[in-house]
């Protein structure tokens, strides 16, 4: 089995609950609270475990909230490389209004993060052995808009595969500056990098394009309702979204770039790897709060919808 990396750099403690309606000024009361570590990179790595993949995880930790979140991260049974920050872990809200199913997500910036803080995570990257290393999450403040490509360009040299899942201006430094193995944009992330108007019918191309230009080998546009594409320097695959009951959004992109590293790892070939992908988007959004997909349902909704 190849060797996963999963990289946080701004990881979260996530934490989700219920209420039967939301109004300004006066309390909002919870109840049926769940929380779970999480953030982008700590989400695959949950991901990967709960499929039976194995992973290492590197991630940012500070604050009191970080000795939180390092005591939640302990069942999860993974290697883990912890860097020490100042600042403190950030902490998200996610609240269900049940009288409308309308879903509520409050997401802080996180921590500052200096160079200084950084460097280490450099070191380890030169030192590893992982066929794939995942970056997926957002940057923290204070740290420079190129700091995937930085990372990507390591796994370049090292002959490791890279694959990113962010947006802003660290998507736009990494494509522009770096090569990646795979890119998972949603429509509007595309749409930014590109400059352009984009809609499903021309995602396609828009994507190809950039894989032409050499800043990637594979992107897969994530399209919501719509599914997703899968496109190659020669190739556009699309395919259709699964139906399956809505319960939460929290985590379906993770889940999705989790379960195709995963899929990849196993030797999988692309296409098979991106429908497994979408399977494991599906089934996340079945499940509440910040619980992300389960093994059983990623399976069965990839075996319904095989071919």
């Amino acid at each position: 089995m190849s060797k996963i990396l999963s990289i946080a750099l701004n990881p979260a403690i996530d934490i989700s609950s219920d209420a039967d309606a939301v109004r300004h000024t006066h309390k909002t009361r919870t109840h049926n609270q769940r929380q779970h570590a999480g953030g982008g990179g700590i989400n695959v790595a949950r991901v990967i475990v709960e499929l039976g993949g194995q992973c290492e995880l590197l991630y940012l930790s500070g604050g009191a909230t970080g000795t939180l979140l390092e005591a939640m991260l302990e069942p999860l049974g993974v290697k883990q490389h912890r860097f020490r920050i100042h600042d403190p872990v950030r902490v998200a809200f996610n609240v269900r209004e049940l009288s409308t199913n309308l879903e509520y997500r409050f997401v802080p910036e996180g921590p500052e993060v200096t160079e200084e803080e950084l460097a280490p995570v450099f070191d380890l990257l030169e030192a590893s052995d992982a066929d794939y290393i995942v970056a997926s999450g957002s940057l923290p403040r204070g740290v420079a808009g190129d700091t995937y490509a930085r990372m990507a360009d390591i796994a370049t040299r090292k002959k490791a595969r890279f694959i990113l899942d962010t947006s802003g201006e660290a998507l736009h430094e990494t494509l522009a500056k770096a090569k990646v193995f795979l890119v998972k944009p949603s429509l509007g992330e595309l749409a930014s990098f590109a400059g352009q108007k984009i809609d499903h019918e021309n995602a396609g191309a828009a994507a190809q394009a950039i894989v032409r230009s050499g800043a990637a080998e594979y992107i897969a546009v994530t399209l919501g309702a719509d599914g997703a594409i899968l496109v190659g320097a020669d190739s556009i695959h699309r395919v259709p979204a699964i139906e399956v009951p809505v319960k939460s959004a929290v985590g379906a992109g993770d889940s999705f770039v989790a379960a195709m590293t995963w899929s990849l790892a196993e030797d999988h070939e692309i296409g098979e790897a991106f429908r497994f992908g979408l399977a494991a988007g599906a089934a996340a959004v079945m499940t509440s709060g910040t619980e992300l997909c389960r093994r059983a349902d990623v399976l069965a909704l990839y075996e319904a919808n095989k071919g």
